[in-house]
């Protein structure tokens, strides 16, 4: 048997060549789909317009993030990504966890924030990964009821993009949102996958731990080239 041996880096699991380049190759041969995270990933992250909301109102910068990573689990956001709470609800329970640190900071105004800008690189590199792989998407977002306070000259959710995904997972309609690692599950059983066989990139390490906990291969989206560079990588085939 080939020997494999395994090593985490910060942006996922990688196989190091044990007896020459035929163990990389024997690992890029068992991917069978590329799972997505949407905002973060084909747009540009929202924790940039956060901190641009922060400082034109002379709110230290990280004050939503810490806001949105407190109880994490049961807090507005959380609720609200879960359906649990309509959009009205949100923004009373947001501003509520906001007067508690002594700020002033309406959940409608976090909301309005999400809609970021397109990367086209990886965009394209979707468009190319379908033609080998299967294609699937998770996606913590927000309630239909939300829409509304969104950027009216677009939908954060582009249907030409969408379309390209052979399955995708909405935790506003299922209940459950990430890093709850039922919901990978999910996505590998409506692939007819086995998790080993996927690599997932989302932006956030914390949504990250799970999937590699189950065995995928994860990227962690800091930028369209890092992750692209990384995703070739990953599956063998050039993208850009």
């Amino acid at each position: 048997m080939l020997a494999e041996v395994e090593f985490v880096t910060n942006h996922g699991r990688c196989v190091k060549p044990g007896n020459g380049e035929g163990d990389r190759a024997l690992e890029i041969d068992l991917i069978e789909a590329v799972i997505w995270d949407f905002g973060g990933v084909f747009t540009t992250s929202p924790f940039e317009a956060f901190a641009r909301y922060e400082r034109e109102r002379g709110i230290p910068v990280g004050v939503i993030r810490t806001i949105n990573s407190t109880n994490h689990e049961n807090n507005a956001w959380a609720m609200f990504e879960r359906s649990a709470i309509d959009f009205a609800g949100f923004d009373a329970a947001f501003g509520a966890e906001a007067r508690m640190l002594g700020y002033e900071i309406p959940g409608r105004d976090v909301v309005a924030l999400l809609a970021g800008d397109f990367r086209p690189e990886m965009i394209e590199a979707l468009r190319r990964i379908k033609v080998r792989f299967k294609t699937g998407c998770i996606t913590n977002n927000m309630p239909a009821d939300a829409t509304g306070a969104t950027a009216s000259s677009r939908s954060i959710y582009s249907r030409e993009i969408m379309e390209l995904f052979d399955a995708l997972i909405e935790s506003s309609k299922i209940g459950i949102r990430k890093p709850d690692p039922r919901i990978c599950m999910m996505m590998c059983e409506k692939l007819g996958v086995n998790p080993e066989a996927c690599v997932y990139l989302d932006d956030l390490g914390g949504n990250l731990k799970p999937a590699r906990a189950l065995g995928m291969t994860t990227i962690k989206v800091e930028s369209g080239p890092q992750a692209i560079a990384e995703l070739e990588a990953a599956t063998g085939i050039k993208l850009i």
